[in-house]
C-alpha cells in the first residue's frame, strides 16, 4: 500500500509563507470544506469567512494554511504558526527541481533564471555550487522568506 506525505512548516506567518511556496511550485490554496469557490475567488478570503462562520476567533484564523499540487502529484505543504523563531539549519529541506535533464552551462543558466524569479518573490540566495562531474550536477542553495533553506536543483 502506498502512502502520501505532507510537508509541514513551522512559521510566523502561514498565509504569507504558503503564498510564497504557492508561487514557487505552481500550487494552489485549497478552499474550505464544502465551499465551492467561484472562478478567480481568493481561497484565503474564503477561509477567513468560513472560519468566522464556524466561530473560530479572529486571532486564530490565519494560524494555519496549506497549498496543494493542482495535478495531485506533489506533496501537500502545510504551514502552522509557532511562537519561536528558526534558530538553526533545517534538518529536512525541499529540493525544487527546475533543471531536470539539463547539464553544464544550460543547467546552471536555468537555475540562475529561477533563482532570480524566486528572489523577486522574497527568497534569499545563499550559495551556488557549480557542477563537479561525475558527482554533482550543480545547484543553488536558497532560503524562503522565513529563512528555511531549500535547493534549486
Amino acid at each position: 500500500m502506498s502512502r502520501q506525505i505532507q510537508v509541514t512548516f513551522d512559521c510566523h506567518d502561514p498565509a504569507a509563507l504558503s503564498t510564497f511556496w504557492r508561487e514557487v511550485l505552481g500550487y494552489v490554496h485549497p478552499g474550505p470544506p464544502g465551499v465551492e469557490l467561484a472562478e478567480g475567488a481568493d481561497p484565503l478570503a474564503a477561509w477567513d469567512e468560513f472560519l468566522e462562520r464556524i466561530g473560530v476567533p479572529e486571532e486564530e484564523r490565519r494560524s494555519r494554511s496549506a497549498v496543494e499540487d493542482p495535478e495531485g502529484r506533489g506533496p501537500r505543504l502545510f504551514f502552522q504558526r509557532v511562537p519561536e523563531g528558526k534558530v538553526a539549519k533545517n534538518r529536512v529541506h525541499l529540493d525544487v527541481r527546475v533543471a531536470v535533464g539539463l547539464e553544464g552551462e544550460e543547467r546552471m543558466a536555468a537555475l540562475e533564471a529561477e533563482c532570480e524569479r524566486l528572489v523577486a518573490l522574497g527568497a534569499t540566495r545563499i550559495r551556488r555550487f557549480d557542477p563537479q562531474p561525475p558527482l554533482t550536477a550543480g545547484h543553488i542553495v536558497m532560503a524562503d522568506p522565513e529563512g528555511n533553506e531549500f535547493c534549486l536543483d
